[in-house]
């Protein structure tokens, strides 16, 4: 078995396509609230969540997938927020087919590979800065609450489709979660499998040392390297990063959102 890599992350306009989607969409673009992003200079607000323009998908790039794109009954789709588990749970899930998440964290984690990869006429993004945009749901594919709720939610309604998983579990039980992923997928672990090792092979396999070396060198996309995707890896960083006063304001907007809801960190 391979150690899985980063894959490359393809644009749903190419260099091609852009200008045709721009001037297809550029009367709605013009409406959409704008604000200064994280990795480019504006985002988007489209549909209640925050695109970055100029990113890998922008939000013309969603309009167009919105409008063109057709699901199979065998895709897999993995929904994250950046930076909360993202490329672990890709490259565990590609292991385990081919093999014949708290937001305080999400933050920091957020925050560190900004600073690696934004346009660097942006200057150096301060972590009060990031902080005061995290906090008003201001972020790429935000507000991260509303995020977490809207799929959580619809787990619940279709919990054979989508399946609801936090890095803090994955972390604290990789074992049972890993064969939990394995079931959901559709590629369970058979007895004599689990006897030989084969999931503790996979859980080393994609494990956050293994991966950060593999991705010690290559590019994603340009100007993007594979190793601004491996920083930490560890849950609670953000003792490290916030202030009281900024964790208590998160801890009241977590408690406010994920009201009657089961979802803790």
């Amino acid at each position: 078995m391979s150690v899985p890599t980063t894959p490359d992350i393809i644009p749903l306009s190419t260099d091609n396509e852009s200008g045709f989607l721009y001037n297809k969409y550029k009367d709605t673009l013009t409406t959409l609230p704008k604000e200064k992003g994280w990795l480019s200079e504006s985002m988007f607000l489209y549909q209640g969540f925050w695109v970055e323009e100029g990113s890998v998908i922008s939000a013309v790039d969603v309009m167009a997938s919105q409008d063109s794109f057709q699901a199979l009954p065998t895709d897999i789709y993995l929904a994250t927020l950046p930076k909360s588990g993202t490329t672990w749970l890709k490259a565990l899930t590609f292991a385990i087919v081919n093999r014949t998440r708290s937001p305080k964290d999400v933050l920091v984690s957020l925050f560190h590979f900004t600073n690696k990869v934004r346009d660097k006429s942006l200057g150096v993004m301060t972590f009060e800065e990031a902080f005061e945009m995290f906090r008003k749901g201001m972020m790429p594919f935000g507000p991260c609450w509303d995020h977490l709720k809207g799929y959580y939610k619809a787990a619940l309604e279709r919990p054979l489709e989508i399946l609801f998983l936090t890095y803090e579990d994955m972390q604290k039980d990789t074992v049972n979660n890993v064969k939990r992923l394995a079931e959901f997928l559709g590629y369970p672990f058979t007895q004599e499998e689990e006897v030989e090792g084969v999931v503790h092979e996979i859980v080393k396999l994609c494990s956050f040392e293994t991966l950060k070396e593999v991705n010690k060198h290559g590019m994603v996309i340009a100007d993007l390297p594979n190793d601004a995707f491996f920083r930490n890896g560890k849950v609670d960083d953000w003792t490290n990063h916030l202030t009281n006063e900024m964790s208590q304001i998160l801890d009241e907007i977590t408690k406010e959102k994920f009201d009657g809801l089961d979802i803790s960190f």
